[in-house]
């Protein structure tokens, strides 16, 4: 697999993240896009030279994903990428419809155009990043983006919980759309959702949301 500089990461708050924190998203991301896969055990000196940082970050980043979850750590090794059971993700689409759906949608009508047209670059990166098969850029793009949003209904602890979910959540189709040329077409879905929200029409974001979860979930199932 080609080696990736650390990518561009959201920045939510106002405090720049730390190198940790930048190295722990980009982690994240690939282990979302499914590049890090479940079973797999990883050293911190492989990680570092793949995303070209130094081993020190990346295991101390690799510790704080063990904290939450997402690796378990193996003594004189590495870490261990943890599994994702197909129930676990079902429920986790669940309760991200019911979050995001009505939320983003609920935008409509109070959102105000000119911070929804800055996150319209963030939707383009998306698309770029498909263009471009960088499946670590697409994620971390998706994330910024749709939290973005969230975060425009004001409400820090929901963005958190939809935050804990994607960073839970496994993307192992992606690959597969890439090869396949389809992920562009996913990706101009955050266009669609940026212009139906614009355009004050709640039923259209409504609809766009709905048909772009249903297809976050069909990537789930694609292993």
């Amino acid at each position: 697999m080609t080696p990736r500089h650390t990518p561009a990461l959201p920045l939510l708050g106002s405090r720049k993240p730390s190198h940790r924190e930048r190295v722990g998203d980009a982690l994240r991301a690939a282990l979302i896009a499914g590049e890090l896969r479940p079973g797999e055990v990883y050293s911190a000196p492989g990680l570092a030279a793949r995303f070209g940082v130094s081993a020190t970050p990346v295991r101390e980043a690799m510790l704080d994903l063990a904290k939450e979850g997402l690796v378990d750590t193996v003594p004189n090794k590495g870490f261990r990428v943890t599994a994702v059971s197909e129930r676990q993700l079902d429920e986790y689409t669940q309760i991200r419809a019911l979050i995001e759906i009505p939320t983003t949608a609920g935008l409509a009508t109070t959102a105000d155009p000119v911070t929804l047209e800055a996150l319209r670059p963030v939707a383009q990166e998306i698309v770029t990043s498909a263009a471009a098969g960088d499946l670590i850029a697409y994620v971390e793009a998706d994330l910024r983006f749709h939290l973005g949003l969230l975060a425009l209904a004001g409400n820090d602890h929901l963005v958190d919980v939809v935050r804990d979910l994607r960073r839970r959540s496994r993307l192992y189709g992606l690959t597969a759309l890439v090869e396949q040329g389809r992920l562009e077409a996913s990706a101009e879905e955050h266009l669609e959702i940026l212009d139906a929200l614009r355009a004050r029409d709640e039923e259209a974001v409504r609809a766009v949301m709905t048909r772009h979860l249903g297809h976050v979930r069909g990537l789930w199932a694609a292993r």
